[in-house]
């Protein structure tokens, strides 16, 4: 029989709460896509590909730099953190986007969009306006890091999509809260601050890098979710 002293109940429940951690974050994101009109098995696989696509960035343009930096070629695949020797030396930053942290959140927000288009000139309207404010806000508020790459706060693009939506239209307010979530960090922080990207000491710079925890990923199921 095995026996457990009380000091090894924290680190159990530290454990535990580790592993829990990752059901709770899938559940919250499948209750998130259940609001977007999606059936059950599309949405499953919509947040399987935005888990396993935040490995993948599809690379396409390069951008010449005065000087090199050491980049990790395995970076693209998302393996630079787990092979570090590999390393090379570079002239360029390569621009890339990201599967599950840009692709296919576009993917499910062109879906929104006719889910929208169907409901009539007001929720356009509404959704175009709710888009400019996302857009105008995540842009002031983006700021280049070096080694990071365009950074904002988590909170804001989710609640600017959420709550106007809520607001003006709350009989359709998820679709419109996930297309403004999308599209405010998408364009406000990562597009227009395309061209500060020569500023930033970087080898790879990715549209949605972070994946799963990106914020175009997050402001909008976040905000799908509160709406």
């Amino acid at each position: 029989m095995i026996r457990f002293s009380p000091g090894c109940l924290p680190l159990i429940a530290i454990v535990g709460f580790l592993l829990l951690l990752p059901l709770f974050f899938a559940h919250v994101m499948l209750a998130a896509l259940s609001k977007l009109g999606l059936a059950p098995g599309v949405a499953f696989l919509a947040l399987v590909g935005i888990i396993f696509g935040g490995s993948v960035n599809i690379p396409f343009k390069r951008i010449p730099r005065a000087d090199d930096y050491v980049v990790d070629p395995l970076v693209l695949f998302g393996f630079g953190r787990m092979l570090p020797r590999l390393r090379v030396v570079r002239g360029y930053t390569t621009l890339a986007v990201n599967v599950g942290g840009c692709v296919i959140p576009c993917a499910i927000a062109l879906y929104q969009c006719a889910r929208i288009i169907a409901q009539g000139p007001g929720a356009v309207l509404v959704t175009i306006g709710v888009s400019l404010l996302s857009i105008g806000v995540c842009y002031r508020l983006a700021q280049p890091l070096p080694g990071v790459g365009i950074a904002m706060p988590a909170l804001i693009p989710p609640l600017l999509a959420a709550i106007p939506s809520v607001v003006l239209m709350p009989d359709f307010a998820p679709p419109i809260a996930f297309v403004a979530g999308v599209v405010g960090p998408l364009v406000g922080a990562d597009l227009l601050h395309l061209a500060e990207i020569k500023t930033i000491p970087t080898g790879m710079a990715s549209i949605g890098g972070a994946g799963t925890f990106d914020g175009i990923v997050l402001s909008g199921l976040m905000a799908a979710l509160l709406a």
